[in-house]
């Protein structure tokens, strides 16, 4: 892995979040721990992070979760030819990720499927094109941020709505929160990102801890550490455009937009947005595929 590559993109500062007093905060309620259990009540949590003694199982895992991931985006549409992409990083040979193969359509996915390359383009795995674009972005993604180990991006129809403003998400409402100074605006489009320099700049807007980004007249792109976190964070901000649209559409029509103040939306980003609870909230949606179709996606 070239770590040499990675020290040449400069990140522009995401603002730290606004301090919150871990033991009680002002307004006089205490901070809970952070971790999906702080939503159980009564039974045990039904969904815990996997740990993997085996490196072998932990790649069948992350490739069916992969092909269950592309499923859910194309039963919400997000589909749009051959673009979007999800990658993630390979738990054996970390320079190396997992990507879709070009011109699969979404909903018809399974883990098989799956391409392995490395950050030169190289196919390691699998016999099939790959996006190019995909590539350039995907792989400088990987190298910059080693904590990254999954990607996703798609040109969903409210997302690159959103993205022509070229500005970042307003705290409108609970689920917005998510995003509370974790997600920036790339705003230097230049076009299908063939080049390496293109995904270099993308991969710098993300910054040192983004995310999640709004790539302007584009897309989004959000990122996990597992591809149920980068696929959920994903689908919330797909949803969370399509909220601030339909916010904005009634503040023209003379509404009053009232945003949530920094303390709220702090405290909720750090009870809500931990990796944890970001891979529980995906979990419904690999059920629903099952029930839907049975292990197809697993093949």
């Amino acid at each position: 892995m070239s770590q040499t590559q990675t020290t040449t993109l400069t990140a522009p500062q995401i603002p730290s979040l606004v301090e919150v007093d871990v033991s009680e905060t002002s307004r006089g309620y205490k901070v809970a721990e952070r971790g999906s259990h702080n939503i159980a009540l009564g039974g045990a949590h039904p969904f815990q992070l996997p740990v993997f003694e085996d490196k072998l199982e932990e790649r069948k895992w992350i490739r069916e979760h992969m092909a269950a991931a592309f499923r859910t985006f194309g039963r919400n549409g997000y589909s749009e030819g051959t673009a979007g992409h999800i990658s993630v990083r390979d738990p054996i040979e970390p320079h190396t990720f997992w990507i879709n193969p070009l011109g699969r359509h979404f909903c018809l996915m399974k883990a098989s499927d799956m391409i392995r390359v490395d950050y030169d383009g190289n196919l390691i795995e699998g016999n099939a094109a790959i996006n190019k674009a995909g590539f350039q972005i995907h792989s400088e993604l990987h190298k910059y941020r080693l904590d990254i180990n999954a990607a996703c991006h798609t040109h969903s129809i409210h997302g690159k709505t959103y993205s022509a403003f070229g500005k970042p998400l307003e705290m409108l409402n609970q689920d917005s929160c998510t995003f509370y100074n974790c997600h920036s605006v790339f705003t230097d489009f230049g076009g299908v990102a063939l080049e390496s320099d293109e995904g270099k700049k993308i991969a710098a807007a993300c910054g040192p801890n983004g995310r999640a980004l709004i790539l302007q007249n584009h897309g989004l792109l959000t990122v996990g550490q597992t591809v149920d976190e980068a696929a959920y964070l994903f689908t919330l901000m797909e949803r969370t455009c399509q909220a601030q649209l339909m916010a904005d559409a009634a503040a023209a029509g003379g509404f009053e937009k009232k945003v949530i103040g920094d303390e709220e939306a702090a405290y909720t980003y750090h009870t809500s947005a931990d990796p944890e609870t970001l891979f529980t909230e995906f979990q419904p949606e690999i059920e629903l595929e099952e029930y839907l179709h049975g292990n197809e996606y697993k093949q």
